[in-house]
């Protein structure tokens, strides 16, 4: 009996809140692509993006949505 093995990465990518459909579909390409280089199949591969609010995100002790104000969310 020869065993086989199965790869099921997942990822769970946090993001801020509004993080564009194009931006999370490049996201997940990516990502994807960093397994399928180390020899996983892309269809073993899933991403899960959970989106935060900035106000619910810390950054050096502060709310990213005070510390970060100005950064674009893509």
């Amino acid at each position: 009996m020869q065993l086989v093995r199965h790869y099921m990465p997942i990822v769970h990518a946090y993001v801020w809140k509004g993080f564009s459909k194009e931006a999370k579909k490049k996201a997940i390409a990516g990502m994807t692509k960093v397994f399928v280089d180390l020899g996983v199949p892309a269809e073993a591969v899933e991403v899960v993006i959970h989106e935060v609010p900035k106000e619910d995100w810390g950054v050096g002790g502060e709310q990213a949505s005070e510390r970060l104000k100005h950064a674009h969310i893509p």
